[in-house]
């Protein structure tokens, strides 16, 4: 008897499973407004030097008073960080020349020195016009984010590995806690340091919701409907993108906005108590007894005592021989680069992780540079994610799983380099050129979930998630610095998220192909078929169950 049939006997797709995927599933739609929440609480608002300490209280509009306090740049708008050192009372002067005009360019400037007045129009409050993060302070925007992506890239380490070792339950119960108490925390922060290391728990907490929401729902359902609930978790994430939009368009001010997406993670830590503990864990963990009594209690719950009341220790033990024998093996990463088929897989598919994840951020937290509202811009970025899955789903079915990896990165990359050369004044175009890229991005996301899965050998499979999970938060946490580059060479930023998806698409031309290919074993498996030699086949049942166990780790995460 294999697990699954024990999972059968207990009842594997009742209303057990149906409450414990919903209930898995709801904190997945806030995940979303997290990843993207420095789009709106770090919104950069218009703003302008203040007037000076000592300015004539004469009756002028704004207007007028920054007309006699803040020059012109070269394209004509008012300068953001700079100001006359004196007020320039001429300038009110209607008959003042364009000679005139041109002649204040040697008039002395000097920084903000009083601070910065912001035109808070489509928004209540900011992180940056809280804390002045502007002109020499600007940077400090985007470290935030690098912070948080660091937090969850921390988190996918710390809080995956503790997984493995005091299990999936308690652990998704302590990452939502961290999430609600660390994202109140980011909410009454009385400085940036303060916020950006409550952001930082915030990002270790989403790390340990993902991993552990995917354990729990796996490992509790059957192979034939993981495909299917994979599909539906997975829309979760993307109808979660729309779903921030709608928050933030209603919710103006940064703090109750990050209130409102971190305090229903208090509901979930409560109701996250009645989850059970995945059996397949406990029996790997040799906990015999409570594992006994979780199965016990799930066939209680789908209806069905008789068959509860059968399961014993012997009928335990016997379901889990296999991964019993298998999980006593010991592989680390290091194995991935030992023999050289696997080194150049390994490098070739973290390639292809960096620069998915690395573009896919760099668009998709810089929607202000699009010069439309940002909370539809979002609404249309979380859109197209629909559409550019099931594209990519049809082609990995159809075409085979390299070139559609290969073909989404490099289409991405050529929709981003056509728009570096696409004016400023077409922003229509801009946007339709974005959103297309940042579809082939989200489509190439969930082809490389699946495409790893199935080129990794299953004795070294978790080890090779992991590296790859890795270089795609190390991708996520650089795209924010790269887009500083933009002030000093403003067509750098877009050149390099191009440009990564199309070096990284080639790269991926030279990974094997797997439509139809029986999974690999061993490290073995993997050399034979670099070489060109038949490895030992597997049956087609195994080969099914696990590509629909990888489709559901694509979908989810």
């Amino acid at each position: 008897m294999a697990f699954g049939d024990l999972l059968e006997q207990v009842g594997s797709t009742g209303r057990f499973q149906i409450l414990h995927v919903t209930l898995l599933s709801i904190p997945v739609l806030l995940m979303a407004s997290h990843n993207l929440l420095q789009n709106f609480v770090a919104a950069v608002p218009p703003h302008y030097c203040s007037a000076h300490a000592n300015f004539s209280q004469r009756q002028l509009s704004p207007q007028e008073i920054l007309t006699v306090t803040v020059p012109l740049d070269q394209t004509g708008n008012r300068q953001s960080c700079r100001r006359y050192v004196a007020p320039q009372w001429h300038l009110l002067d209607s008959n003042a020349t364009l000679k005139y005009q041109e002649e204040m360019d040697d008039i002395s400037l000097q920084e903000c020195t009083d601070g910065w007045s912001y035109n808070m129009t489509g928004m209540t409050s900011s992180i940056i016009a809280e804390w002045d993060l502007v002109c020499d302070l600007r940077s400090l925007k985007q470290m935030g984010q690098t912070v948080y992506m660091g937090g969850v890239l921390v988190g996918s380490i710390v809080l995956g590995s503790l997984a493995d070792k005091f299990g999936r339950r308690i652990l998704l119960i302590i990452s939502h806690l961290l999430m609600a108490v660390a994202g109140t925390g980011a909410a009454f922060s009385t400085s940036f340091p303060i916020f950006c290391l409550c952001r930082f728990g915030c990002g270790m907490a989403l790390s340990g919701i993902g991993l552990n929401t995917f354990s729990l729902i796996v490992e509790w359902i059957p192979t034939r409907v993981r495909t299917g609930v994979g599909t539906i978790t997975g829309y979760c994430y993307t109808v979660g993108q729309l779903l921030q939009a709608a928050i933030a368009y209603f919710i103006r001010d940064w703090r109750w906005l990050t209130l409102a997406v971190s305090s229903p993670f208090y509901i979930f830590f409560i109701y996250s108590w009645w989850f059970h503990e995945s059996s397949r864990w406990l029996v790997l963990s040799q906990n015999y007894d409570k594992a006994i009594k979780n199965l016990k209690s799930v066939a209680k719950i789908n209806g069905r005592h008789k068959e509860g009341d059968k399961v014993d220790l012997n009928m335990v033990q016997e379901s889990m021989k296999k991964e019993m024998s298998c999980s006593q093996g010991s592989y680390t990463v290091i194995d991935l680069f030992r023999t050289p088929t696997m080194r150049s897989m390994t490098i070739c598919l973290g390639a292809v992780w960096l620069s998915t994840s690395f573009a896919y951020y760099g668009l998709a937290m810089d929607l202000q540079k699009f010069g439309v509202d940002f909370y539809l811009i979002q609404v249309i970025f979380g859109a197209v994610d629909i559409p550019a899955k099931v594209v990519i789903n049809l082609t990995m079915s159809f075409i085979g799983r390299r070139p559609s990896q290969s073909g989404a990165l490099i289409i991405a990359g050529i929709t981003i380099l056509i728009n570096l050369m696409v004016p400023q004044e077409h922003q229509m175009l801009r946007t339709s050129l974005a959103v297309m890229g940042k579809g082939c991005l989200a489509a190439s996301f969930n082809c490389c979930y699946l495409y790893s899965g199935e080129l990794f050998p299953t004795i070294i499979r978790q080890n090779g998630m992991g590296w790859v999970s890795m270089t795609a938060r190390v991708g996520a946490m650089v795209a924010p610095m790269v887009l500083l580059s933009g002030d000093y060479i403003p067509w750098l930023p877009g050149l390099i998220y191009g440009g990564a998806p199309i070096i990284s698409g080639v790269a991926a031309m030279f990974l094997p192909e797997t439509l139809g290919s029986p999974l690999p074993d061993t490290i073995q498996d993997v050399e034979d078929r670099g070489s060109g030699r038949v490895s030992k086949t597997q049956p087609k049942q195994a080969a099914a169950m696990q590509d629909t166990e990888a489709n559901l780790l694509k979908q989810v995460v």
